[in-house]
């Protein structure tokens, strides 16, 4: 199964990833991971990575594309992939559509987290993550507990990032609106996207999630 979740910064995307990475054996595919571990690897693809990365240039989508690919195609037992940050641009669309094609894989849904702006901006102001598993804290929903110690892994590291503030969060989701919404419509068109509410709770979205997946 191959699954695109969509959604402004601070949907919730990442920690909805995580649910399927332990409840169904995905394979969560962050580009943003991919890059880092090709530009060390020492393959031809790592080492092209590296070369552009290296020049302070912006990696092409056919270097993305050609990640994706070998992570498709290496048999690591997987029960499915989740696209995460990838694709964010109609030709990427396009181009994610063409591989999955070339490798008589199909995709099985796209899934749109939908939140209120309003809502996300004084969200993610109360967002804190643990620095050593990564799991996520609100100060709002689900505080860092008290005795200060994360409930996934017993850290006690706990970070904010410097740009989650409003003013910051809405220079993002102006990026967003303008690159990356326009995959809504076009998933919309192809009759494949669905759409789950994501101001409900973190299990009430994951429910959700699994719903439309399932369906």
């Amino acid at each position: 199964m191959n699954i695109i979740l969509l959604g402004p910064p601070g949907a919730g995307k990442g920690t909805q990833a995580r649910n399927l990475v332990e409840e169904r054996n995905m394979v969560q595919l962050s580009t943003g991971d991919m890059l880092r571990a090709a530009r060390t690897s020492g393959t031809e693809m790592g080492k092209k990575v590296a070369a552009v990365m290296d020049a302070g240039n912006l990696v092409t989508d056919e270097i993305v594309i050609g990640l994706i690919r070998e992570k498709l195609q290496n048999d690591d037992g997987a029960d499915g992939y989740i696209f995460d940050g990838f694709p964010r641009t109609l030709a990427q669309a396009d181009a994610l559509g063409e591989l999955l094609a070339d490798l008589g894989q199909d995709l099985d849904a796209v899934i749109e987290i939908r939140v209120d702006d309003d809502a996300l901006v004084e969200r993610i102001t109360a967002r804190a993550t643990c620095g050593n598993c990564g799991e996520v804290y609100n100060d709002q929903t689900k505080p860092i507990p008290a005795d200060g110690k994360c409930e996934k892994c017993g850290a006690s590291d706990f970070q904010r990032r410097a740009d989650d503030n409003a003013d910051s969060l809405r220079t993002r989701l102006m990026a967003y609106y303008k690159q990356t919404s326009p995959l809504i419509g076009y998933y919309y068109a192809k009759g494949e996207l669905q759409i789950v509410d994501g101001m409900g709770s973190m299990d009430e979205v994951a429910g959700e999630i699994k719903a439309a997946i399932e369906s």
